[in-house]
């Protein structure tokens, strides 16, 4: 039943009972209205919501351009440099040293570099194979060039 048509049906129950129920009529009337505002509000909230709200996409990853490196391996290598820098200026400056660096310091940080530079060659090279070879055995694959 349309909103008109309630107001027309209240309006002949008022005069059908008389003014004694003016009240019991404006709020029969009024609830029924509510009703009906309350029923088109939920209907276009949910026809908006439905049209608001489209499925989320998939994040869509960058290909690696060729011959260029990424965001992770420039902060490894940034990351590994520093530490290399920081482990030696610990080895040649113990806080109690004279100056001199012995032959263990010497060989000590030959170590450091050592192992930075092999983390920072396996991470390049791990990058440069195909996904496939990382669950293949070696001899099933080889480096991309």
């Amino acid at each position: 039943m349309s909103i008109s048509d309630e107001v027309r049906a209240s309006a002949a129950a008022h005069r059908d009972l008389g003014p004694g129920y003016d009240a019991a009529v404006a709020e029969g009337l009024v609830e029924r209205i509510g009703e009906e505002i309350d029923r088109r509000v939920d209907a276009r909230l949910y026809n908006q919501a439905a049209r608001q709200a489209p499925p989320p996409r998939p994040r869509l990853r960058r290909e690696p351009v060729p011959g260029r490196m990424g965001f992770g391996a420039v902060v490894l290598a940034l990351g590994s440099m520093g530490m290399a820098i920081g482990a030696t200026a610990a080895v040649l400056h113990p806080g109690d040293s004279s100056g001199q660096v012995s032959g263990g310091a010497a060989v000590l940080i030959a170590l450091i570099w050592i192992v930075i530079g092999v983390v920072n060659v396996v991470y390049a090279r791990y990058r440069q194979l195909p996904a496939a070879c990382l669950w293949l055995p070696p001899v099933r694959c080889s480096v991309r060039s």
